[in-house]
């Protein structure tokens, strides 16, 4: 992901996040620790092929590791690249980069009403740990914090629930 994807990528994100979409000065503020040689961030996104163009931008994740422990701060792909495979394609690349970033464990939250996502994370062998009471907000939903251990481990799966 790049300045440049930022339009794409917010409109995914009010698309799919009505309540509690994430800033455009929230992107920016990962991006810029994403890109250089001390780097605490990773950031992708997923686009469908217009013909070595560039095209629409269906997908976006990304990570933040800390002192060996991963966080994924976002993960998204649009509702019709739903059961497609692409949110394990994504989450694949963030375990991917969580083991270069040597991370031994990585965590998410996750919204307690969205069991797609939850099916999604335990297929990869995260496991729930606890709960954020009113995480998302304004909505004031709560978080189902998961964790993995082992990044490295991950090999991916290649379909969506």
């Amino acid at each position: 992901m790049r300045w440049w994807d930022l339009d794409r990528v917010m409109e995914l994100e009010r698309e799919l996040f009505p309540e509690d979409a994430w800033s455009r000065g929230m992107f920016w503020s990962e991006l810029a620790d994403a890109r250089h040689p001390l780097a605490s961030r990773h950031y992708i996104v997923a686009e469908e092929d217009a013909g070595g163009n560039g095209g629409r931008l269906v997908g976006y994740a990304g990570l933040a590791a800390i002192a060996g422990t991963g966080d994924v701060q976002t993960i998204a792909a649009a509702r019709d690249h739903w059961g497609s495979g692409l949110g394990s394609r994504l989450l694949a690349d963030l375990m991917q980069q969580a083991t270069a970033f040597e991370c031994h464990e990585v965590l998410l939250e996750v919204r307690v009403d969205n069991l797609r996502a939850q099916r999604l994370y335990e297929r990869f062998g995260f496991e729930p740990i606890g709960f954020r009471k009113g995480y998302y907000q304004p909505g004031n939903v709560d978080a189902l914090v998961m964790r993995m251990t082992e990044p490295s481990s991950v090999q991916g799966t290649t379909t969506d629930g």
